[in-house]
């Protein structure tokens, strides 16, 4: 099978592909060269940079799964994906430490003025301490907005780590994560250190009233999705004092590698900006791309659905229980047809079929649902080949 991939991908994810036994192509490609040449691959890996549109979807004739290498995927059109039976899968877990890393940096780049003290020396060649004194981190209150792998990793560093008081807020707020949940009025109010790691939103989570509700001293910090925070709200906060400092790592319109990038943000002293550099580091590249890899080969050789974004839910087994049938049978060509057949032949609908090779034989489980009668059961006994079916 053929595997393209379009943003780069470390060699740590490359060679594990090869070694699995795909044929990897590794290129850079606009738009319309991507658009003929998707239909010669089975698999097609992406970071932020490539666009994979519904006309990219639609040529690709061979393609089975779009992978992100990192976390979000508004640069693909799932929607599109799903239509045409492609499954897009990311690979979320590699990039979290260091996203959390580039967080707890920001927050202390913010809090000891970093960057402006750095500049002050370098280009205007002053000695200013005063001007800089900062305020330490440790007995502060960060709130979190979105608690999952970065937002409860970024927690742990700051609990324990700094000795902060962490309170979160979560659409979905799990217990078990060891954060204390609170409203989002609370995070606002109540935090000295407010910082974003939600999915991209249909509209801005940090908005002028949000910005309003924060402490005249409180800092904010985005390493999530750009337009997660309002730029112009967050703009007219800090040039009028309403919160100490922010810092951003996303952005609403950001450059490609090289390009020339303009925010009037960065006219701000009490901000801070870095390039979406959140997961760039190379032990992050390298995890995300073995991760990447394991996604590609798993969907590919084994039929792994796990964390699929657009091809909808396993069924609820809670809401439709599934009622097993376990058959041991000879691994010969055809078996699987047969019995399923029989299942057909009674209107019973079969959602998953594991199986394991003993020997020369095999014991697949048929889970079916709808409840399974004597008639059934001793049909597919009699079937040559079948050796033993139990319920």
């Amino acid at each position: 099978m053929k595997v393209l991939v379009t943003d780069g991908l470390a060699k740590e994810g490359i060679e594990k592909l090869l070694q699995e036994g795909f044929d990897v192509v590794s290129k850079k490609l606009d738009h319309e060269e991507l658009l003929k040449e998707i239909s010669n691959y089975d698999a097609l890996i992406v970071k932020s940079a490539t666009k994979v549109s519904a006309d990219v979807i639609n040529s690709a004739k061979k393609l089975k799964i779009v992978g992100r290498a990192g976390v979000g995927t508004d640069n693909i059109d799932i929607d599109a994906a799903a239509e045409e039976g492609i499954i897009v899968k990311s690979a979320p877990y590699g990039g979290s430490n260091s996203v959390a890393e580039l967080t707890i940096g920001l927050m202390f780049a913010l809090s000891r003025n970093i960057p402006q003290a750095y500049t002050s020396l370098r280009i205007d060649k002053k000695w200013e301490k005063k001007k800089y004194e900062g305020t330490e981190l440790s007995g502060k209150t960060l709130g979190v907005i979105g608690c999952g792998r970065i937002g409860r990793r970024v927690a742990h560093i700051a609990k324990h780590g700094l000795d902060m008081n962490v309170i979160g807020f979560d659409i979905f707020p799990i217990k078990e994560y060891g954060i204390y949940f609170v409203s989002m009025d609370e995070i606002l109010g109540k935090s000295d250190y407010v910082t974003l790691h939600a999915p991209k939103q249909k509209r801005a989570i940090i908005g002028e009233e949000e910005l309003k509700k924060m402490k005249k001293t409180a800092y904010l910090i985005d390493t999530s999705r750009g337009g997660n925070v309002d730029e112009e709200a967050l703009y007219d906060a800090l040039k009028e004092r309403r919160i100490a400092g922010a810092a951003l790592d996303v952005y609403t319109k950001e450059a490609k590698e090289g390009q020339h990038f303009e925010n009037k943000l960065f006219g701000l002293e009490n901000f801070i900006g870095t390039s979406h550099l959140g997961a760039s580091t190379k032990e992050g590249q390298s995890k995300t791309a073995v991760e990447m890899a394991d996604v590609i080969i798993n969907f590919l050789k084994e039929g792994d659905w796990t964390n699929a974004i657009n091809i909808g839910e396993e069924i609820e087994t809670e809401k439709k229980p599934t009622y097993n049938l376990f058959v041991t049978h000879a691994n010969v060509p055809g078996m699987f047809g047969k019995i399923a057949d029989t299942f057909g032949k009674y209107k019973i609908n079969l959602i998953g079929l594991p199986s394991r090779i003993i020997g020369d034989k095999a014991i697949t489980i048929f889970k079916a649902q709808q409840e399974i009668d004597n008639k059934i059961i001793n049909e597919i006994r009699s079937i040559e080949g079948i050796y033993r079916v139990t319920f």
